[in-house]
């Protein structure tokens, strides 16, 4: 089932090379390899529900990978950031959009030599019809009101919870507390 599951999502996206969805587009270039704007009409959708017939209310809730169905070709796009310099997918950003059509501005990365394809980098989106653009930034936003414990100076991830805990139970490495005992004794 998997994988037929990934081969319908590879033969979903592999019409998305052959076109330009440039026209329009606003987004700022990142200077990567492959980088090509792209700026389409599409559903916000579940990606599990399109793939399997598993669709639980409003997308999941914020717990699954949410997807672009283009409007002019029916692919199914997976955008994998938001517009933040995090990599953090881009599920707040498009959650309160479940099930509508929307207007999106990014960059399609597609690279034959780096093995990447319909990487899309969101950066802008908007409900069809709305004039406004809202930018791709919510996620920090998000985490701080869900993690209210872990205000302060610094970067999100030394204040969150479950990087801490995680960190606690199998250090920075991820090896073992002795592993990482080991390798700062040995490096600082």
């Amino acid at each position: 089932m998997k994988v037929f599951m990934m081969g319908a999502a590879l033969c979903l996206a592999m019409p998305a090379v052959a076109q330009d969805f440039s026209a329009g587009s606003e987004a700022n270039s990142w200077g990567l390899a492959g980088e090509v704007p792209a700026r389409f009409d599409a559903t916000v959708v579940d990606i599990l529900c399109e793939l399997s017939g598993d669709c639980p209310e409003v997308c999941g809730g914020g717990a699954r990978q949410l997807g672009l169905v283009r409007s002019a070709d029916d692919v199914l796009v997976f955008p994998n950031k938001n517009g933040q310099p995090l990599f953090t997918g881009a599920v707040q950003e498009l959650l309160p959009y479940c099930g509508q059509e929307v207007e999106v501005d990014g960059l399609m990365i597609v690279d034959e030599a780096l093995g990447a394809q319909n990487i899309y980098q969101l950066q802008t989106i908007r409900a069809k019809g709305e004039s406004e653009w809202v930018k791709a930034n919510r996620w920090t936003q998000v985490w701080a009101e869900e993690n209210p414990e872990a205000a302060g100076e610094g970067e999100w991830f030394r204040r969150d919870p479950q990087v801490n805990a995680l960190i606690e139970k199998e250090g920075y490495l991820g090896l073992g507390l002795e592993v990482d005992e080991a390798f700062i004794a040995d490096w600082f």
